[in-house]
């Protein structure tokens, strides 16, 4: 939901690389989100295959709480580190992302 907040409407096929999600768990997170009513598909007017996917008034409505929510899970992990220590985590935190997903993906 946030990315969609962030960036707007966006495919379908773009969130799944976006977000490293393949298709068939991509489309069964947009019919969850369509049937709780903070998502709109539709078709995309310029390619016949494609789907575009919206945030509607309904998740607009939670996006204050989720990133009040974010920012105090940020202020709890991050708790006294300083902005180096921070940097520092963060890509300690990316090449362990990176070295999970060449495991499960293979090298990039």
């Amino acid at each position: 939901m946030m990315h969609l907040w962030d960036c707007g409407p966006q495919r379908q096929t773009d969130l799944c690389t976006v977000l490293g999600a393949d298709s068939p768990t991509m489309t069964r997170t947009v019919q969850r989100l369509e049937r709780a009513g903070f998502v709109r598909r539709s078709p995309d007017p310029t390619d016949g295959r494609a789907t575009i996917v919206e945030p509607t008034p309904a998740s607009q409505a939670l996006r204050h709480e989720v990133e009040r929510m974010w920012q105090e899970l940020e202020v709890d992990t991050v708790g006294d580190m300083d902005d180096d220590q921070q940097a520092e985590t963060l890509r300690v935190l990316s090449r362990l992302e990176c070295n999970l997903a060449t495991r499960a993906y293979g090298p990039a």
